[in-house]
């Protein structure tokens, strides 16, 4: 099951200083999925994707957005994995649900 586009969403402390060191290290943000009023980016290097949120995320997450995030969250449930948070199938807007794999790593699944 394709688990979609990815990328590392990380907690940043500030904003403005964590942008500053990821544009000298060859990131660009992707301005169609940012907005820095509300303390978050999306910056890109090459396939390589990260998130900076400020103050919206209590630690480091890996974030997929799959094409049909319902389908793969029965096909993980079949599987056997546990939720923290299932999707609501009747949801309107961005449906999501959040793992924890079994190290504590949060791994956050959304759909627009």
């Amino acid at each position: 099951m394709e688990l979609g586009q990815h990328h590392i969403a990380l907690n940043v402390k500030n904003l403005q200083v964590s942008k500053d060191f990821y544009l000298k290290l060859g990131f660009f943000i992707d301005e169609r999925f940012s907005n820095p009023q509300q303390k978050w980016l999306i910056m890109r290097n090459g396939t390589l994707v990260i998130g900076l949120y400020e103050g919206i995320i209590p630690r480091n997450t890996l974030t997929f957005t799959p094409n049909n995030i319902l389908e793969l969250q029965q096909h993980l449930k079949q599987k056997g994995i546990p939720f923290v948070l299932e999707a609501k199938e009747n949801a309107k807007g961005v449906k999501h649900f959040l793992l924890v794999d079994p190290d504590g790593n949060p791994l956050f699944f959304e759909q627009h």
